[in-house]
């Protein structure tokens, strides 16, 4: 392991939107925000199968907005439904970890430099079964700079130890 870090405490602030599944529609929740985005979206994901997710994603950098994932290689190689090599087609920049067991962060940053920043994280997998199938929960966090910039402080830490599609 690493040394160990004891960050500093984040000062709540912003808003806060809580879902759980298989009960609240935490994927209609993360396309709402997904649409919101208009410079930037970070995405750390184990799994990325979800249809609707990955076409918000396309959609997305089709318009323009920057859109860049780190996903576990793991999982990719193991999961036939993943919708990782479509996105790397359209031109998504997709890179994969290997250094962890797994990957295991499930996050999506939107405009995580702007005033009005986007932090979605949780244990809710981009999947089909984590919204119909799984017990999961899903946090919305809006308009705290200093949390989406601690979060994309460790994306970037991730990115430096991806390795980009073979």
């Amino acid at each position: 392991m690493g040394q160990v870090l004891h960050a500093a405490p984040v000062t709540a602030r912003g808003s806060v939107e809580v879902f759980f599944t298989p009960w609240d529609d935490a994927e209609g929740a993360i396309l709402r925000a997904l649409r919101e985005a208009r410079q930037t979206v970070h995405v750390q994901a184990y799994l990325l199968t979800s249809r609707p997710i990955a076409r918000g994603l396309s959609e997305l950098h089709a318009r323009g907005v920057r859109v860049a994932i780190l996903a576990d290689r793991e999982m990719e190689r193991r999961g036939s439904n993943s919708r990782l090599a479509e996105l790397i087609a359209e031109g998504v920049d997709v890179r994969f970890e290997t250094r962890y067991a797994a990957a295991h962060n499930k996050i999506i940053l939107i405009d995580a430099l702007s005033s009005h920043p986007v932090v979605i994280t949780g244990s809710y997998n981009f999947s089909y079964s984590a919204q119909a199938r799984n017990s999961e929960n899903l946090l919305i966090l809006r308009n705290h700079p200093e949390l989406a910039r601690r979060y994309l402080d460790n994306w970037q830490r991730h990115l430096e130890e991806a390795t980009a599609p073979e």
